[in-house]
């Protein structure tokens, strides 16, 4: 099909712009489908890790199942035995109580509780003055929200004013329904804490080992990754860059280890001796000081990194150092990295504590005293590729030092 424009015939673009919208389709459709697998593989994965064994998954399960068991039982006390026909209140409080520690759950509450109550006492309040539930919520609803900024209210504050709409809407105001929903909330505020501190208290000392272990992995998998790039002894700007990146990561796999060690702080605050026992790993997480060796560690590593990619710079002073000291500093890199995987084996039980080999502390400070000779050769080249050679000679011992304890080595 053709049409006439200036006396020329020009082919009809319909059909073309009718095919392009139906790529589009199909393309979009594709993607639909891709994001869907990929959601149910997750799903999949994560009820597969919860079904095998303790873990986070498993924990989330359990949390969830003690959130709905504590609505309803506080259904069942407040509409069943008591005879409530608004037991709503208390299911809801009960509901968003159960958190993921003992502690959280008690503080939740108090600034929970807080927040009903405003909200209940305003609107009543506001409907006494007003006399219509319009004017009520113009007058309360307001207030209650910017009172939901207040710190002391934490991330409660916004059930003040969800109360206000839940309480203008019953139509039910006055001293009578202040007092009954305010019990309400205090029902259920002590089932959903009652149940999250009796029935499988969260105990959170899992996540701490597990995160030091990745730690200790991670940091061995980036130091054997250097060193196998050093090898090739082409490693240019955008190696660097590769390994700015995988130590950016592993300071964020240490920030991650920090949130865990505070939520296993946390978790043992308030929780009962004997329940805590039943809850409590077998084996307790490791101590404090182990965060702040690998902490210095990441440290070190990510000095490493910045010292290989400034002198991977062309417009930067310093050089990299000749082949024979690449290839050496590649195998120290090399030996510290199966020095951190098996400190990261130590930690989740899957070896033993024992000292490195006598072998690698041998082919360690030989290692050393060819990188020490290599550094007095460069010295006489210059002070650029000295100053390279001797910062990453002293990264290195720091690492070797930290990594393999005094007590340990050989």
């Amino acid at each position: 099909m053709t049409r006439v424009t200036d006396g020329v015939r020009r082919p009809a673009r319909r059909g073309t712009r009718a095919a392009e919208s139906t790529r589009r389709r199909e393309f979009g459709g594709t993607r639909v489908i891709s994001a869907l697998r990929r959601e149910v593989h997750y799903v999949g994965r994560a009820a597969r890790a919860a079904w095998r064994g303790p873990g986070r998954e498993r924990d989330l399960v359990v949390q969830s199942l003690k959130a709905a068991g504590a609505a309803l039982l506080a259904w069942l006390v407040g509409s069943v035995w008591l005879g409530d026909p608004m037991a709503l209140m208390a299911s809801w409080v009960a509901l968003i109580l159960v958190q993921a520690t003992v502690y959280s759950s008690l503080l939740q509450a108090a600034q929970q509780f807080a927040a009903i109550c405003a909200g209940t006492v305003l609107a009543s309040a506001a409907l006494a003055v007003t006399g219509s539930t319009l004017g009520a919520l113009a007058l309360s609803v307001p207030v209650l929200m910017l009172l939901a900024n207040w710190p002391r209210f934490g991330d409660q504050g916004v059930f003040g004013a969800t109360t206000a709409l839940f309480t203008l809407a019953s139509g039910a105001a006055g001293a009578s329904a202040v007092g009954h929903r305010v019990g309400q909330a205090a029902l259920g505020a002590v089932i959903g804490v009652a149940v999250n501190a009796l029935v499988l208290p969260p105990v959170h000392l899992r996540d701490v080992r597990e995160n030091l272990a990745a730690l200790a992995r991670e940091a061995g998998d980036l130091l054997h990754t250097v060193a196998a790039d050093l090898r090739e002894t082409e490693w240019n700007a955008q190696s660097a860059a590769g390994w700015s990146k995988a130590s950016a990561r592993l300071e964020h796999r240490l920030e991650t280890l920090h949130s865990a060690r505070r939520w296993s702080r946390e978790s043992l605050r308030l929780t009962s001796g004997p329940l805590r026992g039943i809850r409590r790993p077998a084996t307790p997480a490791p101590p404090e000081a182990e965060d702040e060796r690998w902490s210095r560690v990441t440290g070190h590593i990510r000095a490493l990194t910045r010292a290989l990619a400034v002198a991977a710079d062309e417009d930067r002073t310093p050089l990299p150092p000749d082949g024979p000291a690449l290839r050496a500093y590649a195998r120290l890199l090399e030996l510290i990295g199966d020095a951190c995987h098996a400190e990261g084996r130590r930690l989740v039980g899957a070896g033993g504590e024992e000292a490195p080999e006598d072998r690698s502390e041998a082919t360690m400070l030989q290692l050393r005293r060819e990188l020490q000779d290599g550094l007095r050769e460069h010295a006489g080249q210059g002070a650029a590729r000295t100053t390279v050679l001797g910062t990453l000679l002293l990264q290195a011992e720091n690492l070797w030092s930290e990594t393999v304890p005094a007590g340990q080595r050989g």
